[in-house]
């Protein structure tokens, strides 16, 4: 079986009709999905969807489109709190988006920065957004591993080989969602190719970024299986055993989903 190991499961393409999404998710054969946080002021919404569904879990994070509009984007203590629930897995979504720069860099920077610390305290991962600022990115997580040991995941990757590399080379996971479908990605099926095999994870990110043959359409949980049947291809893999290798290493990241 397969795990969507981000969506937003909360955003209203998706929770209108959640019943039904999780309905067809299973019989695409995705089986566990973890529903992402982007905001301290609606991390409530994420919680609810897991605690009904007992194979929904969640997140805590403030993306960094965000960082400028939350009061407490650089409250580690804040972070902390709200990750107070058996079924938060993660810290996240975090990072730096200097593609809108809907945010001050610095504001991004010292919330990214906040929720390493937070995710370091709590022993969870934390989920990295990047978009355009792979060297900045890079050099926080270097930076604030020396402070100490954490685990996190590029998701939805969609950067350079190099991010890929030295995130790889302190312990991170990659996870690859539709993009890896589009035509145009021959850098990220790249990495998808040559990143090592216990490194690599699948999601949506819906209800983004929906995966060729669902280009154009919401995206949802189901869809995972279309990204999972590319890396399989790329990987030389069965779909089974990939679902089941993506699924160990989604496991092993997010350890919290087995204890709860």
């Amino acid at each position: 079986m397969i795990i969507d190991s981000h969506a937003h499961l909360d955003y209203p393409q998706l929770a209108a009709d959640l019943p039904a999404v999780l309905a067809r998710a299973g019989e695409a054969g995705v089986d566990s999905v973890i529903s992402i946080g982007v905001k301290l002021t609606t991390a409530d919404q994420p919680r609810r969807i897991a605690e009904a569904h007992d194979n929904v879990w969640f997140s805590v994070g403030v993306h960094p489109h965000e960082a400028g509009n939350e009061e407490d984007a650089c409250n580690v203590d804040a972070f902390i709190k709200a990750a107070d629930h058996p079924k938060c897995v993660a810290i996240g979504e975090a990072g730096l988006d200097y593609h809108y720069d809907y945010a001050p860099r610095d504001r991004q920077a010292e919330s990214f920065r906040a929720q390493i610390t937070a995710a370091r305290q709590l022993d969870l991962p934390v989920i990295v957004h990047a978009r355009e600022a792979d060297a900045d990115i890079a050099n926080i997580i270097e930076d604030e591993m020396g402070k100490g040991a954490f685990s996190g995941v590029l998701h939805c990757f969609s950067s350079g080989s190099e991010l890929a590399r030295r995130a790889i080379d302190v312990g991170f996971y990659v996870s690859f969602s539709g993009i890896l479908t589009f035509r145009n990605a021959e850098v990220i099926r790249e990495v998808a190719l040559t990143a090592p095999e216990d490194r690599i994870l699948v999601e949506t990110d819906a209800p983004f970024l929906a995966p060729v043959p669902m280009r154009g359409k919401p995206n949802e949980p189901a869809y995972t299986r279309h990204t999972l049947e590319c890396l399989a291809g790329l990987r030389k893999h069965s779909i089974e055993d990939m679902a089941s290798i993506t699924r160990a290493n989604t496991l092993r990241l997010f350890s919290g989903m087995a204890g709860s």
